[in-house]
């Protein structure tokens, strides 16, 4: 064997090295932990090779005067270096997935690179013993012409070698970087991609997102901001409106309770005041949703507590908050202006204090009820357990029970804030479904959804219908 290893060292040396290329092809890319234990065996045999050969990769070929055999033991030499290095540079990629998971192949990719610069360094050194010392000074020289002229390159390589290393963002995070919002699809040695919102694709040098401004929207991953802004007239006052943000917040029952939500002013001039609502959710796929039902709360109890920008008349007055509020309860969208001016004389105001049922389960009520300020929770009952089902704002309804058919209320509504509710006799609600089926129509559809709802809930599992619970109810 050693006989033969000897005669035909080259041979061997070739068959190793495509063993090990063969192997690196056939076994799968997911299994990488079996396909550097192919290349580590191969070249273990590789280096047994050369040793049995008489070949040592730290020193010149000994056979000066048998030219072919001095060639050949060099040839091997350098072979080991390179394929040394190769070893290394896979090795070493494995400790870095395993340990900071795929981040980007830039940081392996430069490594690689300086192993290969050293393995061709040593192999000149060793085995061709080439004066090292004159070449790297040149090389230095030459580094400092190149490193001049690609100083822009440079600084976005070593850029993003300081990203990978610290991690501000991976690949999947959502990120926005000078205000270019986007999701990171890959980083590579000069810059970042991040495909936006609208479906571009946004190029970011390293060098910029390495000194810009960043935000992480994925980090924490169990935590992520929702906010709205809304812009009043500075003769508002600024309490009314705090007020209506807080109900807002309060009405959103998606948002979590730590961090707390608030509401601020963030900026104020002469002429307009502008105040943020903002909280938390716990999925970056929420943010959309309860950031449009944020702006609808919000245009919905500002314009409860008063605070509207354009007025709407009708026959050149301006309406009170009963007619105004009858354009917010969907199940009487069908009527004509007329109709509701004259059902909405007929609308009485009750006040309701924190904290009070206003119907509770197996309840019955002579009205239906339309809520004109403040939040009301929807609770059912799962045994002896009470579950929040929503919550309600101005606009909607609550006591429909009875109008169709006699049946108790299956849910308990209290109120969360104080609240006025405006009440409308059953008897004055039953006329207008013998007038119009439109509101029979939207009432049918109103009672099967919130059926739908409760039985969802108690099953655990997601309502079949659309997002947003019983704030969308009216909506449908």
């Amino acid at each position: 064997m050693f006989a033969f290893v000897q005669s035909y060292p080259l041979l061997l040396g070739i068959t190793l090295i495509v063993f090990d290329l063969t192997l690196w092809q056939l076994i799968p890319a997911n299994r990488r932990p079996w396909r550097i234990g192919a290349r580590l065996l191969a070249f273990s045999l590789f280096t047994w090779v050369l040793i049995s050969a008489g070949v040592s990769p730290l020193q010149p070929a000994p056979w000066v005067e048998d030219v072919p055999r001095n060639l050949l033991a060099t040839v091997l030499g350098i072979a080991w270096w390179l394929f040394a290095a190769r070893t290394a540079t896979v090795v070493i990629g494995l400790v870095l997935v395993a340990r900071s998971g795929h981040t980007g192949r830039l940081l392996q990719d430069v490594l690689g690179a300086v192993i290969f610069l050293v393995a061709i360094v040593a192999a000149a050194a060793y085995v061709l013993q080439l004066p090292v010392k004159g070449l790297l000074a040149t090389s230095g020289v030459m580094a400092i012409v190149i490193g001049l002229a690609l100083q822009s390159t440079l600084s976005d390589v070593f850029s993003g070698i300081v990203l990978n290393t610290t991690r501000p963002y991976q690949i999947g995070d959502s990120i926005s970087i000078d205000g270019t919002e986007g999701k990171v699809i890959e980083i590579d040695w000069r810059a970042t991609r991040l495909l936006t919102g609208n479906g571009s694709m946004a190029v970011i040098p390293n060098s910029v997102a390495a000194k810009a401004k960043l935000l992480n929207f994925s980090q924490p991953s169990d935590v992520h901001g929702v906010s709205i802004s809304v812009v009043v007239p500075a003769k508002v006052r600024p309490r009314r409106v705090l007020d209506a943000l807080e109900k807002t917040l309060q009405g959103t029952r998606t948002l979590l309770t730590s961090p707390a939500p608030k509401a601020t002013i963030k900026s104020s001039s002469l002429e307009s005041v502008e105040y943020e609502a903002s909280g938390f959710v716990g999925s970056m796929s929420q943010k959309t949703e309860v950031r449009n039902h944020m702006f609808d709360l919000a245009h919905r109890h500002l314009e409860a507590a008063g605070v509207v920008w354009n007025s709407d008349t009708q026959q050149g007055q301006v309406w009170n908050r009963q007619r105004a509020l009858l354009e917010d309860v969907r199940i009487f969208r069908s009527l004509s202006n007329e109709e509701k001016d004259n059902l909405s004389q007929r609308m009485t105001a009750v006040e309701y204090l924190a904290d009070q049922v206003i119907l509770g389960v197996g309840d019955s009520s002579d009205y239906l009820l339309v809520i004109g300020t403040g939040v009301v929770s929807v609770g059912i009952r799962d045994g002896d357990k009470q579950l929040e089902a929503g919550r309600m704002g101005p606009g909607e309804v609550l006591g429909v029970e009875g109008l169709l058919e006699a049946e108790d209320s299956t849910a308990e509504f209290r109120t969360l804030t104080s609240c006025i509710l405006y009440r409308i006799d059953k008897d004055e609600v039953r006329s207008c479904l013998e007038q119009r089926t439109e509101v029979k129509t939207a009432l049918i559809k109103l009672q099967r959804i919130r059926q739908q709802t409760r039985q969802s809930l108690l099953e655990q599992k997601p309502a079949a219908i659309k997002k947003g619970g019983f704030l969308s109810w009216l909506h449908k």
